[in-house]
């Protein structure tokens, strides 16, 4: 199974997405990466950021009238601040394509993989092994996110995953497949091989109470002996 690639091609690669060759016995799963226009909207808030832009435009053409000013001269004030926060917005949507085309996730049946880094090049192996468990965050279009718990002692810093974290979990980082397409399939693949390599039942991912949002429930059985995930950086 596969998901949506970037473009963009990283040439250091052994294989797409991965810093090594698999080794023997392991097989690829699923790849994708984050869709930029959620990535845009869900992580870099450029929507919200548009509504605050808007209601500071209308609140500086206001003002101009309020003091005596014509509609003309309320119309140019608040036109000298619309390039400013235009090109602030598409700063932001251009932050998030590039985060979304220098993203690669990795799901085989051992572990998942995380490459992340728009000038520098990060990558995180984390084996399932040192997974208890992922919930399942579904949005608009069947685009959502994958956070993953780890192995109590294995630990991530929460800014070197950003933008690639479970947000607001900063005390016990979670990294996360962010706002990746057809996230409830990609949760089943990740279920399956995760619930395979423990050796437990398979997980039913089922809807909780909230409409837009899913868990995966059953993800977490007795803790195995684990492995701390490994970050290894490559350049190109």
């Amino acid at each position: 199974m596969s998901g949506n690639r970037p473009q963009r091609e990283h040439e250091f690669e052994p294989q797409y997405g991965l810093p090594e060759l698999l080794p023997a016995g392991e097989r690829i799963l699923w790849q994708g990466a984050p869709d930029w226009r959620t990535l845009a909207i869900e992580v870099f808030h450029t929507r919200k950021l548009a509504i605050y832009f808007l209601l500071m435009i209308g609140f500086r053409a206001v003002n101009v009238l309020g003091d005596g000013g014509t509609a003309t001269a309320a119309l140019q004030s608040a036109a000298l601040l619309t390039p400013i926060f235009g090109v602030a917005l598409l700063l932001l949507a251009g932050l998030a394509w590039l985060t979304a085309t220098t993203t690669a996730y990795t799901i085989t049946n051992q572990r998942v993989v995380m490459r992340v880094g728009i000038v520098l090049s990060l990558t995180y192996n984390l084996p399932f092994k040192c997974i208890e468990g992922a919930d399942l965050r579904l949005s608009k279009r069947g685009v959502g996110d994958l956070p993953i718990q780890l192995a109590r002692g294995d630990r991530i810093a929460y800014l070197h995953l950003w933008p690639h974290a479970r947000p607001w979990h900063l005390q016990h980082p979670q990294p996360s497949l962010r706002c990746v397409r057809d996230v409830t399939s990609v949760a089943q693949v990740f279920s399956q091989a995760w619930a395979d390599f423990r050796r437990v039942e398979v997980p039913q991912v089922a809807l909780a109470s909230s409409p837009i949002v899913l868990r995966a429930a059953a993800l977490t059985s007795q803790r195995m002996p684990s492995g701390r995930p490994s970050p290894a950086t490559a350049g190109q």
